[in-house]
């Protein structure tokens, strides 16, 4: 079986050292351009459209990360550039459950015990005590009940806190107030405290982070997205701030990545900004995944994470 590899980032080469331990029957090479030489499975982050059109050699292309935004945009862009009958196979958690686990519950319990307030205090050299929101009514809402977001949700029930999660089709999750579909979409974002985004980006949940969804929420709610920046219309969250609709919010991901150094994001007082880290791929749990998969089409076995092109996950 031939593999091709292609990441833009600098650590090609640790990759490839590890996929080669893992697949030692394999002929695994990094792609360059013009190599149009056969291959049957790609491994691949953020690829350029030339890397992929044409090879309807390809049985499978295997993402690394849990989220296949970036690829399916270049087949919307350019169709045709996903070969015919390659399967798109994203990662499945590989460690980024339990980091966004943990992402979530800090600035859930950050607000919920108001140290973000006494941040503010402390730059204002003031000694006063608040009173911590009861965590009764702290409805904490996930957004998104897939593998990462059940995980996300129980995590937070076990804290003992109130928790509702909302999917596009109905699912079961213990201990979790679950809603599903567009009709259901208003009765999950009324009174929700904490509004917790893990939705795949497509282009129906494009900029569902809105004034219209913002507003449903419980006055002096607070916002964590930890998807992708264009679920997020920028300018109704500065003016859900402004106005008192939305306390405060966490946010790890942002349309334009780096950050611009202007953008308003960075000075405000009210939210708080990490450079993507909620969840970041771990190499070993990663290669290990990809290995079993690639094994089991080699023996005609089926696999998990197949992304259903037309949903977009």
């Amino acid at each position: 079986m031939k593999v091709l590899f292609y990441t833009p980032q600098s650590d090609t080469a640790a990759w490839l050292r590890d996929l080669s331990h893992a697949l030692p029957d394999v002929d695994l090479r990094e792609w360059q351009p013009g190599d149009d030489a056969p291959a049957d499975v790609a491994v691949v982050w953020r690829p350029p459209r030339e890397m992929l059109a044409g090879r309807n050699d390809l049985r499978a292309i295997f993402n690394l990360g849990a989220g296949v935004d970036a690829i399916l945009a270049l087949e919307r862009e350019h169709p045709g550039t996903l070969p015919r009958g390659a399967q798109l196979v994203r990662l499945e958690d590989t460690g980024m459950a339990q980091q966004m686990a943990e992402y979530v519950t800090h600035a859930v319990l950050r607000y919920m015990r108001r140290f973000d307030e006494y941040d503010l205090l402390q730059k204002q050299q003031r000694w006063h005590v608040l009173d911590p929101h009861p965590r009764e009514t702290f409805t904490v809402g996930v957004l998104g009940l897939g593998v990462l977001g059940s995980h996300v949700a129980q995590t937070l029930v076990s804290l003992g806190f109130p928790v509702r999660g909302f999917s596009r089709g109905a699912r079961q999750v213990e201990g979790v107030e679950t809603f599903a579909g567009d009709a259901e979409f208003d009765a999950f974002l009324d009174g929700v405290k904490v509004l917790v985004n893990l939705l795949p980006h497509t282009p129906e949940t494009h900029g569902v982070l809105n004034k219209a969804s913002l507003s449903k929420l419980a006055r002096g709610a607070y916002l964590v997205n930890i998807a992708r920046g264009a679920h997020l219309i920028e300018q109704d969250l500065l003016d859900a701030l402004d106005e008192g609709q939305i306390a405060a919010a966490t946010l790890d991901v942002f349309v334009h990545e780096p950050l611009p150094s202007q953008h308003p994001f960075w000075k405000h007082p009210r939210i708080a900004i990490t450079p993507h880290i909620s969840a970041l791929t771990l190499r070993e749990e990663s290669v290990v995944q990809i290995a079993q998969k690639i094994g089991a089409l080699k023996r005609g076995e089926a696999i998990g994470g197949i992304v259903d092109i037309a949903r977009g996950y």
